[in-house]
């Protein structure tokens, strides 16, 4: 009791030197409960992390790992402290510091999550050759969320330490105005391009049209899209144009309708006519890779019988589908001839009075 008693009767620099032990000891116990939770917690909630199916655990576990020493060492300083009686200039840096610690280590982890999520959408259905774009697209969201993160924790940071931050809000608010309309376009692309990774209306290596042009996506930038058009040249369009015209996604197709009119002469026989939509029908359904609609004799024409053919090409690329026409029509011209079914041919019949 005499050696309480005279700990709390020495003073020195205005705390006594009960108070400097107790400062002393909760550092030192806040200092070795962070560092056993550093070494050993963490290490075993890592061996479970592997364990699991998901990697969202071994993302928070990275967290907390990635915290650098001094940020234990500032938590258990600022603690210590605490319980001294301290100048005001010294108590006030000794706050500053230990926000600074705080929200930095904060906004990293709240990254690093933001970064997570962003990846895995990304890259849910990505192809190898997207990869390198999603990368480029991840890091530039990053770069935006942690200039955002940043700035908040600054203005957070200032008016905890008692720093009216209203006027600097408002100058930041007049000034992103400011900067906002002098490169509305700019920025015009990039939420564009933003919209385009995370929607998805096309990718990589897809056949798109938009309005007289077509191509496909070679490369989806930050400001601009690359389109290789099917004359061989590049086509640079902007993200804004993108996101704000139709576009016609050819790789989005499961199969293609094709419809055609096929005319025959006039003085054709019945009999023959009523064969035409077996013929056809027949051609159609014994190829693998088409699927019958319909044939009917539609119309008289000018100068032919018309029947309206429909049928589907069961693929997607272009390649397959000139290639199956060729087929289709080739078959129908020699089932044709066979049945000797002559295709008709603007013709006209001059008849001359004697």
């Amino acid at each position: 009791m005499e050696q309480l008693y005279f700990l709390k009767e020495f003073s020195l620099w205005g705390n006594t030197a009960y108070n400097y032990l107790l400062a002393v000891s909760i550092f030192i116990i806040t200092l070795v409960i962070l560092k056993i939770f550093q070494v050993i917690i963490l290490s075993r909630l890592r061996k479970l992390a592997k364990k699991t199916k998901t990697d969202m655990d071994d993302t928070l576990i990275e967290i907390f790992t990635s915290i650098k020493p001094p940020f234990y060492f500032f938590i258990a300083l600022y603690l210590g402290v605490n319980y001294l009686s301290l100048p005001g200039v010294v108590n006030t840096v000794m706050k500053a510091l230990f926000l600074i610690v705080i929200v930095y280590e904060i906004t990293q982890g709240i990254v690093k999550i933001i970064d997570y999520f962003t990846k895995k959408h990304l890259d849910r259905e990505a192809s190898k050759t997207e990869q390198k774009d999603n990368e480029t697209m991840v890091k530039a969201f990053s770069l935006v969320t942690k200039i955002i993160l940043y700035v908040i924790g600054l203005i957070m940071i200032l008016s905890n330490l008692g720093i009216n931050v209203t006027s600097l809000v408002a100058s930041l608010g007049i000034g992103g105005i400011a900067i906002a309309l002098a490169i509305q376009n700019v920025l015009g692309d990039i939420f564009s391009a933003f919209t385009i990774y995370l929607d998805k209306p096309f990718r990589i290596g897809d056949y798109v049209v938009l309005g007289t042009d077509s191509g496909v996506v070679e490369k989806i930038g930050i400001k601009s899209t690359r389109i290789r058009t099917l004359q061989g040249e590049m086509l640079v369009v902007s993200n804004k144009e993108l996101t704000s015209i139709r576009i016609s996604n050819f790789e989005k197709m499961e199969k293609r309708r094709v419809s055609f009119a096929l005319g025959v002469t006039y003085g054709t026989p019945k009999q023959k006519l009523e064969k035409v939509p077996t013929i056809i029908e027949k051609i159609i359904t014994s190829h693998d890779k088409t699927e019958f609609g319909r044939c009917y004799f539609e119309s008289f024409g000018d100068f032919s019988l018309n029947f309206n053919i429909v049928y589907n090409i069961l693929s997607k690329e272009m390649d397959d589908a000139v290639k199956i026409k060729h087929e289709i029509h080739l078959a129908i011209y020699e089932a044709f001839e066979k049945e000797g079914i002559d295709f008709a041919f603007p013709t006209q019949t001059v008849v001359l009075e004697k």
